[in-house]
């Protein structure tokens, strides 16, 4: 594209469209976009040394530019939509193994970046921008892709990312307690959601039959449920360890490498796409998938089990820690934190739920932006009645601690930053994994 949003790609002979959005505005960059050789301006205000349009809205332009010139293109694409609080990630992740295994050509775009196969972008936002988004689907059907699989957030639905595209699958997975920074009801929270139901025309809705927000997200089409109560793809008999679960779809048995309940629930959805696009020996491959990076990673150490994940919400935190109570243990240790800038009302909740459900608990940082983080862990700490804590503010102090205190089967769930390899301090990432960490003081 010759269209810009950003100043600094621009090349000689470009168009820039300065675009205001809630931290930034385009507009501070015109200088340095007609500097890199910008021919015409798209902006709100303003005159130019250059030809200049200007406009209302010039987020409304963009998209509207993008529709027109761009859109037929890349209609024929088969997207795969889902929202939800939790098990978007595990979920989409899944799909797009499971098609590429089976030679299908599927990207995957969400909080892990944007795949391509062995092509690998690391993404700021799990839904990017439109005009990235566009230029990702531009570039899936240059490379002959058929499907792409895409986590789609309530922010981004809010924000118009997804506008003008239209989804062959929707898919709705769980609605709990998040981002109400942002939404600040829960109501506000579930219509965002919804809105990706109505990105669609013939379209199958699959959607989590025990969830209590599940009517929000039922189609005039087709709709598919699936769940523990009574639903269209019954969920049962579910037995789970450390190397695995097996579990009951209706009347058919799979086995697969994921551990937990919740798990159950992603794998399903998989399960259910591949029958509508009539795949045979399902079973087969829904035993060779592997759950993401940062996703219930099992790392063994001495007689003990060390599992990071990304759980970062009330639901999410208290999901895993109870199914890991049904696992073969003595002690669970949780570490984990809240990050900074965001939903303070759910900080009191998690730090209840670790220490309800756990034996012993860490509070430490986790991405305290621009919050100090003894504030953070006083917040969440601020409620708390119980003693089977401690505070170590230091991320990587904390987790040595934590692997410290094992002895025997003990279970250490390290919580809430899953694949991140960084630490949010301010404004800058400052590289950090937990996997790094764990690896660093096991070894020794």
């Amino acid at each position: 594209m010759n269209i810009k949003i950003d100043s600094r790609e621009i090349l000689p002979g470009d168009t820039f469209i300065a675009i205001r959005g809630i931290n930034d505005d385009g507009h501070k960059y015109i200088d340095d976009a007609i500097k890199r050789g910008a021919t015409t301006l798209i902006v709100e205000e303003g005159e130019y040394s250059v030809n200049t349009i200007v406009v209302k809205d010039t987020k409304k332009y963009l998209v509207e530019y993008l529709e027109n010139n761009y859109y037929d293109e890349i209609k024929n694409l088969k997207l795969i939509g889902m929202t939800g609080t939790n098990g978007k990630t595990t979920t989409c992740y899944l799909i797009y193994q499971a098609l590429n295994m089976l030679d299908i050509k599927c990207a995957y775009i969400g909080t892990l970046g944007f795949y391509l196969n062995d092509n690998h972008k690391v993404l700021n936002n799990t839904t990017p921008n439109i005009y990235e988004l566009y230029n990702m689907l531009l570039e899936c059907v240059r490379k002959n892709y058929e499907y792409v699989v895409m986590e789609v957030s309530s922010q981004a639905l809010s924000m118009g990312r997804v506008d003008t595209l239209i989804f062959d699958y929707v898919i709705f997975s769980n609605l709990t307690q998040d981002h109400l920074d942002y939404h600040h009801t829960m109501e506000n929270y579930v219509l965002e959601k919804q809105k990706l139901f109505k990105m669609t025309n013939n379209s199958v809705a699959i959607i989590n039959n025990d969830d209590k927000y599940r009517d929000y997200f039922i189609l005039d089409n087709k709709n598919i449920t699936y769940g523990k109560c009574d639903s269209d793809y019954k969920i049962h008999n579910i037995k789970s360890s450390l190397d695995g679960s097996r579990f009951y779809l209706n009347d058919e048995e799979y086995f697969t490498k994921l551990v937990g309940e919740y798990n159950i629930y992603n794998m399903s959805i998989v399960i259910i796409l591949l029958k509508l696009l009539n795949i045979e020996d399902i079973d087969l491959i829904v035993s060779k998938l592997n759950s993401p990076n940062g996703r219930m990673d099992i790392i063994k150490y001495k007689d003990n089990n060390i599992i990071i994940d990304y759980a970062h919400t009330p639901d999410a935190v208290e999901k895993i820690i109870k199914e890991t109570s049904k696992l073969d243990h003595n002690k669970i240790i949780t570490l984990i934190g809240c990050g900074g800038n965001r939903d303070k009302t759910k900080r009191s909740i998690m730090g209840d739920i670790a220490t309800s459900y756990s034996d012993y608990v860490i509070f430490t940082s986790d991405n305290p932006r621009w919050e100090k983080p003894k504030n953070i862990l006083k917040d969440i700490t601020c409620k708390l009645d119980k003693k089977n804590y401690k505070i170590i503010v230091n991320r990587e102090k904390a987790i040595k601690n934590s692997i410290q205190m094992l002895t025997k089967n003990d279970i250490l769930l390290l919580l809430g930053k899953g694949h991140e390899d960084y630490q949010i301090i301010h404004d800058k990432k400052i590289p950090f994994s937990d996997k790094n960490i764990v690896e660093k003081y096991t070894r020794r």
